[in-house]
Order: structure tokens, then sequence, then C-alpha cells
């Protein structure tokens, strides 16, 4: 015999068995006249009350299946309406006396209302006690849109207005974002094949196109004092410029070429000992500058070393820096794989690269360990501080999160190698298109269509996601208390 203490320690058993027995309830609905035995819901009467005497599980966030008891439900879930939080639920069915809804998002105060009957005659049935609502980490869109046509322009403006005209497009570029260390209300975005430096201002909400003399810009960073940007660019010439330097005291507004070569992917700067590191894609070369050396004396002729080749010629990547400097990542776009390089503290430079997950030239989608795992045009990445990390007292405190262009993700990769999908590619038994657009519930819901950049800003505990075909800029958070935020 199946107790009421049963039901209340295994909720979620108790949710699934209910699903299969309305699945299996209608399913047999075609025998009825063959067999008699087979019990109906009794129907809802609008003269007695509706009661909500329990629910199952107690807590839970968007998406929850939640199993609601009382009785006078009825048995036609069109007439009946759950309000949890005042946000209406997705009811599935109805059986009298128990019946089965989805939790909605943002339902913070959790009053469980259940009204049975058409509008104007509704009788409410209320719980006495709340569902405790519990935020979950969820997608939302910040700024931009895509029209019909895909031609919306690129247009500085307001991230939200009620005239389109107003509000800020484009984004249909590979994008590269950098939140400015002095001030992480600024974020600042370079794309490919756009001539601009572009700042994302969340202090008055407006996107603002602050350059326009790049060809090809790949990446931003910071000099460790942050009295510097560095912009890498990507250039076709033997000779052309790879790297520039801004300066905050002159609004960025000024720029000199720091070291020159051909189709320079990314540079970055390493965080505790300054020197920077780029790339060029021509024979998949990884350089050294000593910005030290040039802040002291000056620029000099080709003034950086090659340390090593990664692989063949034509390898795009980007150089990622561990907080600590230990080590960075090689995230390699067009062969799909990580790379790790190693910081060796008494020469002040990194030492070889060595695979860290995917497979040289293996496309593909799988979550695993090291080279099991595949990967699909792998682009930006962040290093997050993972706290359950820090409590276990390990060595390395940081999860690698990054953006996949073709799995249309963002994914994380572990210290020890492994790579887990974070957001993206919503519920193949809702769609079975990986990309998209789709705000909400990390896994079972969002959508992506060619994510690129990335940033994470720790005080807020938000990413922000540059999505390049959604022509979007998207935020990975906690629910929004106030909901007009993302309307």
């Amino acid at each position: 015999m199946i107790t009421k203490q049963f039901i209340k320690s295994n909720s979620w058993f108790v949710s699934s068995m209910l699903w299969i027995f309305i699945a299996f309830s209608f399913g047999m609905g075609g025998c009825k006249e063959e067999n008699k035995s087979v019990a109906e819901p009794v129907a809802f009467n609008p003269s007695k009350p509706v009661v909500v005497s329990d629910f199952s599980p107690k807590s839970g966030g968007m998406g929850q299946r939640l199993v609601i008891y009382g009785q006078n439900f009825g048995n036609d879930a069109k007439n009946v309406k759950v309000l949890i939080g005042g946000k209406q639920a997705k009811v599935i069915n109805v059986l009298g006396e128990s019946l089965y809804c989805l939790v909605p998002r943002q339902a913070f105060n959790g009053d469980i209302e259940v009204r049975v009957g058409d509008s104007d005659k509704q009788v409410i049935g209320k719980s006495e006690k709340p569902f405790d609502y519990q935020r979950k980490m969820v997608v939302s869109t910040v700024i931009g849109y895509r029209n019909a046509r895909g031609d919306e322009p690129w247009r500085d403006g307001k991230f939200k207005d009620v005239d389109q005209s107003k509000m800020a497009s484009g984004f249909w570029e590979p994008s590269f974002m950098k939140l400015d260390p002095l001030n992480p209300k600024h974020l600042w975005m370079t794309f490919d094949n756009n001539n601009g430096l572009y700042l994302i201002n969340f202090e008055d909400s407006t996107v603002t196109k602050k350059r326009s003399d790049f060809d090809r810009p790949r990446s931003i960073d910071f000099t460790i004092d942050s009295k510097h940007m560095i912009i890498a660019e990507d250039r076709g010439g033997e000779n052309d410029r790879a790297t520039y330097r801004l300066s905050r005291d002159r609004q960025w507004q000024d720029r000199e070429v720091l070291t020159t070569y051909r189709q320079c992917n990314g540079a970055s700067v390493h965080p505790i000992n300054g020197e920077m590191y780029f790339n060029s894609y021509e024979k998949g070369q990884f350089f050294r500058f000593d910005l030290n050396k040039y802040f002291n004396e000056g620029l000099g002729v080709k003034d950086y070393q090659q340390l090593f080749v990664v692989h063949d010629p034509n390898w795009e990547y980007k150089i990622l820096i561990h907080p600590t400097g230990n080590y960075a990542y090689i995230v390699v776009i067009n062969q799909h794989y990580i790379l790790r390089v190693d910081y060796n503290w008494e020469k002040k430079q990194f030492n070889q690269p060595y695979l860290v997950c995917g497979q040289l030239k293996s496309a593909g989608y799988e979550d695993a360990v090291g080279s099991s795992a595949r990967l699909n045009n792998p682009y930006q990445g962040v290093f997050v501080k993972n706290p359950a990390y820090e409590a276990d007292g390990k060595t390395d405190v940081y999860d690698f999160y990054f953006t996949e262009q073709e799995n249309h993700a963002v994914r994380i990769l572990k210290p020890d190698g492994s790579v887990t999908t974070f957001a993206g590619r919503g519920s193949s038994s809702i769609n079975a298109n990986p990309h998209g657009y789709v705000d909400g519930d990390l896994r079972q819901e969002a959508r992506f269509d060619r994510p690129s950049g990335i940033a994470y800003n720790e005080t807020e505990g938000a990413f922000y996601i540059g999505d390049q075909s959604n022509r979007r800029i998207r935020k990975i958070a906690l629910e929004e208390m106030d909901q007009s935020i993302n309307e």
C-alpha cells in the first residue's frame, strides 16, 4: 500500500508516475466500451468548493513538475487555471483530486491558487502554505533584435525602447567581450569584419560605437595596471599591424602599433607579470611581447619572440590566461580542441602546449573527459571561480566557461579536463534543433545560434554572451526579481 509519507518522500517519482498514469488513462480511453471497470475522474461541480490540500514537491524552480492534491478539480485541463506566485502555470492534466502542472518562471512568493470553471464563474481554491520557489540561473535577452529579413542595421542606441529605431542593433559578426577592470558596468566588444570598438554601458543602458577605424579587430585585453587597452587585429600582410595600445587617459582615442605580423586572431596580457602573448593564423605561431620593456624603453623593431608553433598553418586560435597566471588555454577555433600551456615563472614565458580536451579536426558534440570530448568551433572563454573547489581546498579553483559557435552552447571545462554543457541546445523532446532563439531554463529551454563572445561579471554573478546569428546580446544569471527588466 502506498502511504502519504511515501508520496511526500518520493515526490519526483510520484510526479513521474502520475504523468505515466495520466498518459495511460487517456490511452485507455478508446477501450471504454469494452472495459467498463476503468474509472473516470468526477467532473467539476460549481456548487462545491475547490480545495487545495497538499502539493509535492514542496520546493523547486522554474519548470519543476508539481502535483497538487485536493478536491473538485474536475476532469478537464482546459477548465483549470493554476497560479503560483501570481504567475500562470502550465497545466498538463487533471484527475479529479489531483492535477499535474509545471512551475512557471518568477513565481517568487509561491502562493498556489487553483481556479476551476469559466472565467466569470471560477471557483478558487488556495493552499495554506506557499510553494518554496527557488530562483534559477536562466538565459535572457539584454539587447538586440532580428527582423524577418535579417537585415537590421548596425546602430547605436538604447537597450530597450518602444520605438525600435532608437534601439541598438547589429551584433551579427563573431564577437569578443571584455569587462573594464575598473568599471564592471562597462563591457567592451569588438566584432570580426566590423571596424568598431563598442561600449555596452550598463550605467545608462546604451550601446555606443567609440571607434570606427579598425580592420577585423579580434580581441580586447587590458594591461595589469588597467591604464591601457590592447586590441588585436587580423590583417593579411606580413608586416601589417597585429596589436595596438589605446590609453584610458585619452578616452581610448589614441592608437599606437605594438607588434606587426599577419593575421593575428587574438592577444592576451599575463595578469601577474604583464607580458603580452599573441598569435598568427599564418603558421599557427605563438608570440611573446615584453610590454614592460616597451613601457620602460619604448618600442623596438619587431621586439617580440616566437615561442612555438601550434600544429600546422592556418590554425585560428585565442589565448586565454588563467587569473593566477599559472597557465593559459589555447582555444583552437577551426580545429575543434583546446590546448593548455603552463607558465614558466623563472623564464617568464609559457612552455610547450599539450591537449586538454577535444580532438584535432574532429568536430562533434560530446560531454566527456579530455580527448573523448567533442567540440565544434569553440570561440572565447572566461575563468570563473568555483566556491565548491575553494571549500574543498583545491589548488585550482576556477572553471573555464567557453562558447561554441557550431554547437550553439556554452560549455564548461573543469580543471580535471572534463567538459560539460552549461547552457543552450534546449530539450530535444521539445525541439530536435540544437540552435534557435529561446530564453529560459539553461538546458531545458534556452537556445543560442552561433554564440561567440563571452564575459563574466563576478559582482553580479552574470555571464554575457554575444549571440551572433540571433543578432543579440544575451545574459545568464539568476532570474530577475523585477520582470520588467527583460520585457
